[in-house]
């Protein structure tokens, strides 16, 4: 199964284990409850899903690489104490807790979370003296003599052997007890969380053209060559600085994170004709709807990669305000939030604003320090929560007149926002007309439906604000089973923007 598959089988395991009787205890108890084991290439994005289903399920994440560890760390270290048999003395060894038990222990310490994943990684290639007490762990979830505390889902991966000469075989008795989830390479499921996470358009249009370069692994005379999801998700994010930066990509930068000299040096010569593109068509004119003779003539006459390359330009810079208008409301909710909070706190005789108002402040710091530490509050998570608080904390000097000031923010914030995104609705349409004028009712638009539709600002967006032109061209169009369900979910998928407030 693809990565997007296994995140679900995943997710479901984990709620299942963590689903309580009318007792308040676990369905299947810690014992009985089968590591999972994920099977699969590096790079694919193993530790990115469970970062994924932690954030989601509201859970914490303690995660280790087992290349790392030694019988002593994840065992604990002997220690002897004296005890009394049958009227006898004795020295007896015992063991400290294990460094990954107690890590588990720390993160529900620091956050009050008491539930999560334990995920190690790489547990088959753990070191030979390491090797028994893995297996028993696997079995019985126990380091040494402390156990996995209840509520704690035990997540593990591993490479094939084809990938990693360290990689250990477990017997039949080891399989038996866990639940193994083989996973593969696959461009299209990586792609809707390279577009979640705003993966460079270069990187994207190349692979779109290139598939088999997504993933490969090469062995030659001069060791392995690889190219994997998480080389081109890094240089993806160092793209993106040294663009920033004013500095210059060239192949000595794409090969230290595509490791196949020939994927590295295609994909330079790609960015720099992607550059040319980016220069030569002006996609800021065309998603305002004025774009010269000169721009709409090259692109009739353009070759198809050279078309594709023009569209993922133009997706890349519609779907990263349609981000920033879906990141705006959501913080348009939070402070909706906060104002309501505060609105009935002030209802109790001797509430005093600022106060009602630190606390506030005070418990969403809390939310974030907590998110953090317990590894289950995303990116875009984050920033919302900080644009909320920096939006509220210059009201605490307004004393009485705090309130009035968080309506006005509100009310200025949601005039900006309906403006924002009619000007980004305005700029899809304009995309699909440039499209619709110059390419026709070919591959162009069926491209740009379904990857729209991928995308999941573009189609959060569309869910939110609506853009008639993808709605007429999605329904005519023949699209994968995954991409029917999106539309099915933006279609059911609406949230007036006067819900807000």
């Amino acid at each position: 199964m693809n990565i997007k598959e296994a995140k679900l089988q995943i997710k479901n395991t984990i709620t299942a284990y963590l689903s309580k009787n009318s007792f308040g205890e676990y369905e299947i108890p810690l014992e009985r409850q089968r590591p999972v084991f994920l099977m699969g290439p590096p790079g694919i994005g193993k530790t990115a899903i469970m970062e994924q289903i932690a954030q989601e399920l509201g859970i914490g994440i303690v995660s280790y690489s087992m290349t790392h560890h030694t019988r002593q760390s994840a065992l604990g270290l002997p220690f002897i104490v004296r005890k009394s048999y049958g009227g006898r003395e004795y020295d007896v060894s015992e063991y400290t807790m294990s460094e990954i038990i107690a890590s588990v222990y720390d993160s529900m310490e620091a956050t009050g979370i008491t539930e999560g994943i334990l995920f190690l990684d790489e547990i088959n290639c753990v070191s030979e003296t390491l090797t028994p007490a893995m297996l028993q762990f696997l079995q019985y979830k126990i380091f040494g003599r402390h156990r996995v505390p209840e509520g704690w889902i035990v997540v593990t991966a591993g490479n094939p052997t084809e990938y990693n000469n360290s990689v250990r075989e477990f017997d039949i008795v080891t399989w038996d007890r866990l639940k193994r989830i083989d996973v593969d390479p696959d461009f299209e499921a990586w792609k809707e969380y390279a577009y979640h996470s705003g993966v460079h358009a270069a990187v994207m249009t190349y692979l779109e053209i290139r598939k088999a370069d997504f993933y490969t692994i090469e062995t030659t005379v001069d060791g392995k060559r690889f190219a994997t999801a998480r080389g081109w998700s890094d240089l993806s994010e160092m793209l993106r600085l040294y663009e920033k930066l004013g500095i210059s990509v060239d192949e000595k930068l794409t090969g230290q994170y595509l490791q196949n000299t020939r994927i590295a040096r295609d994909f330079a010569v790609y960015y720099d004709l992607f550059n040319k593109y980016r220069a030569d068509y002006q996609v800021d004119h065309i998603l305002a709807g004025k774009a010269g003779t000169d721009v709409t003539e090259k692109a009739k006459n353009a070759r198809f990669d050279e078309r594709l390359s023009l569209i993922g330009l133009m997706l890349s810079a519609v779907t990263a305000e349609a981000k920033r208008v879906c990141t705006d409301e959501q913080v348009l909710s939070e402070l909706a939030a906060v104002f309501k909070a505060l609105r009935m706190e002030m209802m109790r005789p001797g509430a005093v604003a600022a106060a009602a108002l630190e606390n506030q402040l005070r418990s969403r710091r809390a939310a974030i320090d907590n998110g953090i530490r317990a590894g289950n509050l995303s990116a875009d998570a984050r920033h919302v929560a900080k644009d909320t608080i920096a939006l509220l904390e210059p009201l605490m000097a307004m004393e009485d007149a705090l309130l009035k000031g968080l309506q006005q923010i509100i009310s200025d914030r949601r005039s900006r926002l309906k403006a924002d995104a009619g000007a980004v609705g305005e700029k899809m349409s304009n995309m699909f007309r440039f499209c619709e004028d110059f390419f026709g009712a070919g591959q162009e638009i069926q491209i740009l439906v379904t990857e729209l539709t991928v995308s999941h600002y573009g189609a959060k967006f569309i869910s939110r604000y609506g853009c008639a032109e993808y709605y007429a061209h999605n329904s005519g169009l023949l699209l994968s089973d995954r991409r029917k369900e999106l539309l099915a979910e933006i279609d059911e998928l609406t949230m007036p923007l006067d819900n807000i407030l």
